[in-house]
């Protein structure tokens, strides 16, 4: 059982360690200056595959289940995500997206009926404490758009990750068949976007294709359809405890690919995030958020004895 778990954690961790290339790939064989493209890119013929293997649709409350967990994880995030890299200087997207784990413990007491405990709430800033030592360079005055786009990009993803926790899948249906409903539903929300800001599509050459053929089966269907594979079978803390593999994997790729330095301190950094990530998976079992007190009985009867099922 525990050899599983720790299997699972793994593959699940596979989502934010893919997301960590986007940055290199991006910037070494995409065109510039296209962010909503890029994102549009990644997930609206991600989706459309996934759709195509599965062939099942949402039914019933489903239709809007998936296009409110697309507008959260796919839809809004990558547009205001590539708005706040775009704006920010240095790492400091990354910085504010590694308070991830803190925004979904304080969503799961009310949409889970888990209790943060303090474990978790002290764990979540050393995530992000570890990620700024990692990616934060020295920067001029922060641009307060920048800002909020990183700040609702992290929270859009956050209650993404617990709304997918709370409302799990339909009878019948596996994470590949969720996991393309939410990367078209968030694909057709980036659309007319991408288009009203920046119009036709680029030019691209052959090092384009082959960034953008990684982004969408690689880097977005396979990696989503782990990452909410994961989120169907550990907690949603567990999960989003993850998340700050991501800008540490970017900084070992522009490390040993891209001929970038780690200095000492950016490496007590990693230390200290990576830690943070493996006492994320042992540190989540949140207290439940107490009931209210039943009513007291009535002295009419006596109560029946409780049976527990096998």
């Amino acid at each position: 059982m525990a050899a599983n778990r720790v299997t699972l954690i793994a593959l699940t961790a596979l989502a934010p360690v893919s997301w960590g290339t986007t940055y290199a790939v991006t910037t070494e064989f995409l065109p510039p200056d296209r962010p909503l493209f890029t994102g549009l890119t990644r997930a609206l013929p991600a989706g459309l595959l996934l759709l195509a293997l599965v062939r099942v649709l949402p039914r019933g409350a489903w239709w809007w289940k998936a296009t409110v967990l697309g507008a959260l994880n796919i839809g809004a995030f990558f547009p205001l995500l590539f708005l706040s890299a775009y704006r920010l200087p240095g790492g400091m997207a990354a910085v504010v997206g590694s308070v991830g784990p803190l925004f979904v413990v304080v969503l799961s007491a009310p949409l889970l009926g888990q209790r943060p405990t303090a474990r978790n709430v002290v764990t979540g800033f050393a995530a992000a404490s570890g990620v700024s030592l990692v990616v934060l360079k020295a920067a001029g005055a922060l641009d307060p758009l920048g800002v909020l786009a990183a700040l609702a990009s992290t929270a859009s993803m956050s209650a993404g990750t617990v709304l997918t926790k709370r409302w799990g899948r339909p009878e019948g249906v596996g994470p590949l068949a969720l996991t393309g409903w939410q990367l078209t539903a968030g694909g057709l929300l980036i659309a007319p976007v991408a288009v009203l800001a920046e119009g036709a599509p680029p030019a691209l050459d052959v090092p384009a294709v082959g960034g953008y053929l990684y982004l969408a089966l690689a880097n977005t269907a396979i990696a989503y359809w782990l990452w909410f594979r994961g989120i169907g079978r550990l907690t949603a803390t567990q999960v989003t405890f993850l998340g700050p593999l991501s800008p540490l994997t970017a900084a070992v790729i522009g490390w040993a690919a891209l001929g970038e330095t780690l200095t000492p301190l950016q490496l007590t950094g990693m230390a200290l995030a990576f830690g943070a990530t493996v006492a994320g998976q042992i540190a989540t079992r949140s207290r439940p958020v107490p009931a209210a007190p039943a009513p007291p009985r009535t002295a009419t009867a006596p109560a029946e004895p409780s049976k527990v099922r096998s």
